[in-house]
Parts: structure tokens; sequence; C-alpha cells
């Protein structure tokens, strides 16, 4: 299966994704917050990472934006998983190099699939 990076600064939540992915094959990485995923992304080289808007060191948005100036991890999908469902952050994780933007809360079974049909959209990408 895949190697999935989570960036989240909620224990609970980071727990929950964790579990559900790894429960679904994946190997799992999971971090607290932005500075941290950044750091995690160079030196794991995810097949996907999914990552908190709002988060401290560095929001979700701020260590999108460093992902994507590194060439070493640029073709790195990112995923933003947010509460905040306003069309302007949308835009705001979509322009700074996010490929989707999923809201909470969502059930672990939809978060399953839909990172099981992120990872079939981007394999052999980048």
């Amino acid at each position: 299966m895949a190697k999935i990076l989570i960036a989240e600064d909620e224990p609970d939540i980071r727990d929950l994704v964790k579990f559900t992915l790894g429960f679904a094959g994946h190997e799992v990485i999971a971090v607290g917050n932005g500075e941290e995923a950044v750091e995690a992304a160079r030196a794991e080289k995810p097949d996907l990472i999914l990552m908190d808007v709002r988060m401290p060191r560095m929001t979700g948005y701020e260590a999108c934006a460093a992902m994507k100036a590194d060439p070493s991890i640029a073709h790195i999908p990112v995923v933003f998983l947010s509460a905040k469902g306003q069309e302007s952050e949308i835009q705001t994780g979509l322009s700074v190099g996010a490929s989707e933007y999923l809201l909470k809360p969502f059930a672990p079974m939809d978060l399953t699939q839909r990172v099981a049909e992120l990872l079939a959209k981007f394999a052999g990408k980048g």
C-alpha cells in the first residue's frame, strides 16, 4: 500500500486518521504541526500528504507552499483536511499547491475511500 504523511495538531483526530489508514494497510507517518510536516516529507518521501490547515509553528498553507517550493518533494500530492469550508479557504489551499481539500468531520470509511481514489488519481504522476 501507500506511505501517507498526516499533519494534524489535534491528537484525537491525528490518532483516528492514523488508525483508519493503517487499518486499511497504509504505512502512516503522523506529525503535529506544519514545520514537522515539511521535515517529514523531505525525510520520508510519502506518496500522499494529508494536512490540517490550522496548526502551530507553521500553518498547513505555509507548509504546503514550502513543500511545493522544494523540488525533491514538490510532486507529492497534498490534501488539506479542514473544518474550514468557506470558498476562500478552499481557494487559498488550492492556490498554494494543494491537490484536494477535504472537509471535517468525515467518516473513517469515507476517508479510506477518498485516499484510495486520490492515490489512484496521482499514481505515476510527478
